[in-house]
């Protein structure tokens, strides 16, 4: 035998590999004269030489009976090698089948969960149902995803599942664009997402009053809550052409007149003196909306819209909500 370096790769430690040498030269020694001479306790000489039966690699010898003989390399790695591929081709075989049963289960996963004919779409119930779905869509995305997430802070939770997804989607180049509310900015860990969208080449915008929350994707596919006051149920996933483009519509309007992440909604863009978010509380009271439902949709809490209720009736120099909704409408403030 002239070169048995890296041997391991066909099963055979260094130990194991010594112990066969020196059987292949001819040594009629015994465990104990192999332990001696190769420092290697009789145990561990023991545990090689059944090691190197199982492999083949030995045999019992037939001119003396009890001891083994080497089986000549040739012949023995010849053995191992072979053992080797009908391994290979059988871990082969199991991959193939796997990959079939997979597309099975894939198609068979499709199938029950196609919407029904002449349908609005498919209810994903819980939010392990909508992130399945928002993972496999995500990953099908080719051109353009358009969001809404009003609220205000989105729970941390949201933001992890959501980072991966979205990174992944920018990767590829997708065109991405996002309206957060215009509170999200009060919230660290979502301006700093809505920052690394930016960063990362997509585009986000807020918005004091937002639509309830949306994904379209590439313009065929949407997502939006089964009950937009409680999205934690799960959601309705459409690809129903006049469902899609309606909120494509809502989508377009909305990202219009929201102002871009590096934009103080705080200034007084027309002269009016009013930010942006004092606009959207005129417009919902001007709709009738009371100040609790008003502070929903606004992100705030009930004490801020009371307070910029008041404030907005001081500059106006109204006594009634009524008489201030006359007077903004008189100055063109909605």
């Amino acid at each position: 035998m002239n070169d048995t370096r890296g041997l391991e790769v066909l099963g055979l430690s260094r130990t194991q590999e010594a112990v066969y040498r020196s059987l292949l030269a001819g040594s009629a020694e015994g465990i104990e004269e192999l332990s001696s001479r190769l420092a290697i306790s009789t145990g561990d000489v023991g545990a090689c030489l059944e090691h190197l039966l199982d492999m083949g690699l030995l045999q019992p010898s037939r001119e003396r009976t009890g001891t083994l003989r080497a089986v000549s390399p040739d012949i023995g790695f010849e053995i191992i090698l072979r053992r080797h591929e009908a391994e290979l081709l059988e871990r082969q075989r199991q991959i193939t089948l796997g990959k079939e049963i997979i597309a099975r289960t894939v198609a068979a996963y499709a199938r029950e969960h196609e919407p029904a004919e002449g349908g609005p779409g498919e209810r994903l119930i819980g939010l392990d149902a909508v992130q399945q779905r928002l993972e496999s869509l995500t990953r099908q995305l080719r051109d353009e995803c358009l969001a809404i997430e009003p609220g205000g802070a989105q729970s941390q939770a949201s933001l992890d599942a959501a980072r991966p997804l979205d990174e992944s989607a920018l990767d590829r180049g997708v065109r991405f664009l996002t309206v957060y509310q215009d509170t999200a900015r009060n919230d660290p860990a979502t301006h700093a997402h809505a920052r690394w969208i930016n960063e990362r080449g997509g585009r986000v915008r807020t918005i004091a009053v937002a639509p309830p929350r949306m994904i379209v994707f590439d313009r065929r596919t949407a997502i939006v809550p089964l009950d937009p006051a409680r999205t934690r149920e799960g959601a309705l996933c459409t690809t129903a052409p006049g469902i899609v483009s309606a909120l494509v519509a809502l989508f377009e309007q909305t990202w219009e007149h929201a102002l871009p992440l590096d934009t103080d909604p705080r200034a007084d863009r027309d002269g009016t003196g009013l930010t942006t978010a004092e606009r959207g509380l005129l417009r919902l009271l001007a709709s009738g909306m009371t100040d609790e439902a008003a502070g929903k949709r606004l992100g705030v809490s009930l004490r801020t819209v009371r307070r910029q209720v008041a404030a907005l009736m001081e500059r106006l120099d109204a006594t009634s909500r009524f008489e201030a909704g006359l007077k903004a409408a008189q100055r063109g403030w909605f």
